[in-house]
């Protein structure tokens, strides 16, 4: 339901390389939300598939290996203790919110309060992400300059070559499909929502690439930065945590009005959405969350 709201913003590769560790709330988002009958099992090897991911990237040597296992270890733990019990709350207040009409206000809270658990994972895993920048080698830097460049051109090929058409029909494909992981299969008055506010979208390509390409730039600059060793233990953290910061809060004005413009059509587009549901459909997304509810108890113990 409103959680859609975390994975309906335009596709930005907001996940690619941007937060290293930090990045794994999206892991953590799409395991909860990835259906009932593997999240207990994606959860619960959460650690294990976050170091593959970030290993994709950097190409770990066997001591960094070691420290970052240990590193998302922690970081589970704590993420299982302190935010679970968050998601919790939040779904028991979906599941109140749901037999209603909403507005578009209300979408955007809920949305906001999944930003302010994804800064409290970024947050909480600084420590552990300053330390690995300090230990990086310029192969590893460099391998993580290529895999950027291959998946910009992976993510170029589906958003930006591709004609307006074909771009129109994937969104209106995947918020389609999100919606329906909640509700059920869509009718008709469901999916002219999803068709009409994805014609009159003001998502851009090719501004997405470019912000995804800055941040990239400024990974690497700050990462290069670190691995001359000319940079105090202090310095490393500040640097860090700077460059996470830009991340989350692009320096680019543009950017910025671009996503508070996309952040409210969301908005808008969800509570049209659930407003044209029918009783059937909102019985659907009770059952849903309530499901999700139950799983994330079941996942508060180790």
């Amino acid at each position: 339901m409103f959680v859609m709201t975390v994975f309906n913003r335009p596709p930005n590769r907001v996940f690619q390389g941007l937060h290293i560790i930090g990045s794994l709330l999206g892991l953590f988002l799409a395991l909860l939300l990835s259906g009932c009958s593997a999240v207990k099992l994606g959860y619960n090897n959460a650690p294990e598939l976050g170091y593959w991911w970030l290993d994709s990237y950097l190409d770990f040597n066997d001591r960094q290996s070691v420290q970052v296992r240990a590193d998302l270890a922690a970081l589970q733990a704590w993420h299982r203790q302190t935010e679970l019990p968050l998601y919790v709350s939040t779904l028991q207040q979906l599941q109140r919110m749901a037999p209603s009409d909403v507005t578009p206000a209300q979408v955007c809270e809920v949305s906001a309060g999944f930003r302010s658990r994804f800064q409290a994972l970024l947050d909480q895993a600084e420590p552990a992400l300053s330390t690995l920048a300090s230990t990086l080698h310029a192969e590893q830097l460099d391998h993580l300059a290529r895999q950027f460049d291959k998946r910009n051109q992976k993510w170029r090929a589906e958003w930006i070559d591709a004609s307006p058409t074909e771009r129109s029909a994937q969104r209106v494909k995947r918020r389609a499909d999100r919606a329906e992981m909640f509700y059920g299969p869509l009718e008709e008055p469901q999916r002219a929502v999803v068709r009409d506010s994805t014609a009159v979208s003001a998502f851009d390509a090719r501004l997405n690439d470019r912000e995804a390409v800055r941040r990239q730039q400024d990974t690497l600059q700050t990462l290069r930065q670190i691995q001359t060793n000319t940079l105090t233990g202090a310095q490393i953290r500040t640097a860090v945590h700077a460059l996470l910061a830009r991340a989350t809060d692009s320096p680019d004005a543009a950017y910025q009005t671009y996503m508070e413009k996309t952040g409210q059509e969301n908005c808008l587009t969800m509570a049209k959405l659930h407003n044209s549901t029918t009783p059937a459909q909102r019985l659907k997304v009770m059952e849903t969350l309530k499901a999700y509810e139950t799983d994330a108890l079941a996942l508060m113990v180790p």
